[in-house]
């Protein structure tokens, strides 16, 4: 991102391109209003900057306003009919004054009022430059901006509602709560150094230990419940793996709820991997169902084998789907080497048409007694709550799960908070080794320091850049 200064006005189409029944372009900046006057021609025929804030007003986008405002097919003036809303600063997303421009949702509409709106001497935006101001003008700390970002990603009930509460400050509060202890300590380290004879009621070494483990103990719960926030923020990746004409495909589209992936009784059908999100159970999961796992001589068959290996590898958890029908052949020995080392559920499919005891059996043989394993009939719809109810318990084991106030879903915030914990445990050391209180109170500073790296009050300005870089130009 380039260097950007905040005396431009900036401008964007804010709504997805395409057909649709509205777009928006924003403006934000000094020039909003007196760019809004230029081009827009209101039907009381009052200017847009002599309107008050949060007030809407109807009328078109012009080339020249001065020119009949009524439309008519020999007024070519016109660009389109809008809805115009007038934000005054500070009460806005950005604390600057903002012009929204309501058009018609067609890609030509959009950019020929984006076009009036630069020519008149906005800027174009760069991404994420709207969110980014308002966090340089004070309205949000960094991580409110991240959760915007989330709020518009997620995929899942759950992770919408830990972006809201993200959005509203919660883990921003928590956050200055940690703060505020570490610098309760670092005052009261610092005060036995310069004021070592006034008398000072101070804390004791082992006040202070005790506070900095109860500090310490916070931490590491907020960095454990990562493993959860993870999963909620980005989801997982999951592969439906099993030998040809297992039941693969089928499968696909049940999770999916839709009939995304052929299928036909024809083994091979699929032959490269086949990649959609699904929301199952609350957990986003990028599902990819891949090629069956076999040897071939057909140079098509051996690349989707290769990518399926592939897809294997990258994969947080493997759904081994096995033929009831069939029973457990050489093919599903084959797999289950292939994926041993993996997180897996064991689906025995087609349970309609022959009992599955041969194929647990031997599937528990190479996983183990403790393997997920579930039986049912994609055709007869059998047991697929059972499989939910299994992909769900694979997913949250042995995972942390703080309250959602205190959840850590995004990795930036993880590291910094590792850091944290980090300079607290030299802090203790140090205290542990009776070294002087200014070198603790060092170390607590550090500690305070990574901390604001979270909500922004201390980072670099790349680091900065980097983050409103994933942003959509108009956000």
């Amino acid at each position: 991102m380039l260097r950007i200064s905040l005396d431009d006005t900036i401008a964007a189409i804010a709504t997805p391109i395409g057909e649709g029944g509205i777009g928006i372009v924003r403006l934000s900046g000094k020039q909003a209003l007196s760019i809004a006057d230029e081009i827009f021609a209101s039907k009381d025929g009052k200017k847009a900057s002599g309107h008050g804030t949060h007030t809407t007003h109807y009328g078109w986008i012009m080339k020249d306003t001065a020119e009949p405002r009524e439309p008519s097919t020999e007024n070519r003036n016109i660009i389109d009919e809008v809805i115009l809303t007038v934000m005054r600063a500070p009460k806005t997303y950005t604390k600057e004054d903002v012009v929204e421009i309501n058009c018609h949702g067609g890609i030509v509409p959009l950019k020929k009022v984006l076009e009036m709106v630069l020519s008149c001497g906005a800027r174009l935006a760069e991404p994420g430059e709207f969110t980014k101001r308002a966090f340089l003008n004070g309205r949000i700390d960094l991580i409110q901006a991240e959760a915007v970002l989330d709020v518009v990603k997620t995929k899942t009930r759950k992770g919408l509602d830990i972006a809201l509460l993200q959005l509203e400050g919660n883990l921003s509060k928590s956050i200055a709560d940690l703060k505020n202890k570490l610098m309760d300590i670092k005052v009261h380290l610092e005060a036995t150094v310069d004021f070592p004879d006034e008398g000072l009621s101070l804390y004791s070494a082992k006040e202070t230990f005790v506070k900095l483990n109860a500090i310490k103990a916070d931490l590491e719960g907020f960095i454990k419940s990562f493993d959860s926030g993870r999963i909620i923020r980005e989801g997982i990746s999951s592969v439906i793996c099993g030998k040809p004409n297992a039941g693969k495909s089928s499968l696909m589209n049940e999770l999916l709820n839709e009939e995304r992936v052929i299928v036909t009784p024809i083994p091979g059908t699929t032959r490269d991997a086949i990649c959609e999100y699904a929301n199952v159970g609350g957990i986003s999961l990028n599902i990819v169902d891949t090629a069956g796992i076999t040897e071939t001589k057909d140079p098509v068959e051996k690349e989707g084998v290769i990518r399926s290996r592939l897809w294997i590898d990258k994969s947080d958890l493997v759904l081994f789907v096995m033929d009831a029908g069939t029973g457990f052949t050489d093919e599903d020995k084959h797999i289950c080497d292939v994926i041993k080392q993996k997180e897996v559920i064991c689906i025995v499919n087609k349970i309609d048409l022959n009992n599955p005891l041969a194929c647990r059996e031997e599937a528990r043989k190479h996983f183990g007694k403790d393997i997920p394993f579930v039986e049912i009939s994609l055709l007869k719809k059998m047991n697929l709550d059972i499989l939910i109810k299994a992909i769900t318990d694979a997913v949250w084991k042995g995972k942390a799960f703080a309250n959602d106030y205190n959840i850590l879903t995004n990795a930036r915030h993880k590291d910094s908070f590792s850091r944290t914990l980090d300079f607290v445990n030299e802090a203790i050391l140090s205290l542990n080794k009776g070294q002087s209180e200014d070198i603790i109170a060092i170390s607590i500073n550090e500690a305070i320091l990574s901390l604001g790296e979270v909500t922004g009050e201390s980072i670099s300005q790349e680091a900065l850049n980097r983050i409103f870089e994933q942003f959509c130009v108009g956000k």
